[in-house]
């Protein structure tokens, strides 16, 4: 059974927009058009819908940022060509599409130890190595010596890349990638407590 855009946002409680950012970034499998249309298989959905939440609660720190990103769009900035995220970018271009620039309290991005990459409220990639940062003028921070731990390619499943370099980094990869972590905020980063079950924004970005 394949299912409307607008039927799929309505089995999983979000709005059609939020869905099709999944679409967008090539995470989802199975997909067919009729026309204009994009048809979602429904297991594909229920699969989403599924998808548990992330267990922060093993996590060490109290409080970890979280970065919301869209699907990738091309950017004329020098030092790199894309920005966002798409499950088809190599490794080498998709940690630069991640890891700045952004509004955000750089500290405590460092702080929480590693940075969940979401899509729609679930964890498409994740990062660690934010212990250094920049700042340009504009007031926004990058990470220059972050590290891509892994990345989803199919939420469905999912289907995961590792390319964690640690032992540690690799555990928080297998951890947080395709699940599903609420985050509310005005800007691209959210501050989430890991002592809640939900996954809730304990202060604005």
């Amino acid at each position: 059974m394949l299912l409307t855009t607008g039927q799929a946002a309505e089995e999983l409680g979000c709005a059609i927009t939020t869905f099709r950012r999944l679409i967008s970034a090539g995470l989802l499998p199975g997909l067919s058009r009729r026309g204009v249309r994009v048809m979602v298989p429904l297991e594909v959905v229920q699969a989403l819908r599924e998808r548990r939440h992330a267990p922060l609660e093993q996590l060490p720190s109290k409080e970890i940022a979280v970065l919301r990103v869209d699907a990738a769009r091309r950017t004329d900035e020098p030092e790199r060509c894309w920005i966002g995220f798409a499950a088809t970018l190599p490794p080498e271009d998709l940690l630069k599409a991640l890891r700045g620039w952004w509004r955000c309290d750089a500290a405590s991005v460092a702080a929480g130890g590693v940075l969940p990459v979401t899509v729609a409220g679930y964890v498409v990639a994740v990062l660690t190595g934010l212990q250094r940062w920049e700042k340009n003028s504009q007031g926004r921070h990058a990470f220059p010596h972050a590290r891509l731990a892994g990345y989803v390619t199919d939420l469905a499943t999912p289907q995961l890349v590792i390319t964690a370099g640690t032992h540690s980094d690799r555990q928080l990869a297998e951890l947080l990638l395709g699940t599903r972590l609420s985050s509310h905020s005005g800007g691209a980063i959210a501050y989430v407590s890991t002592h809640t079950t939900d996954g809730s924004s304990t202060r604005p970005g």
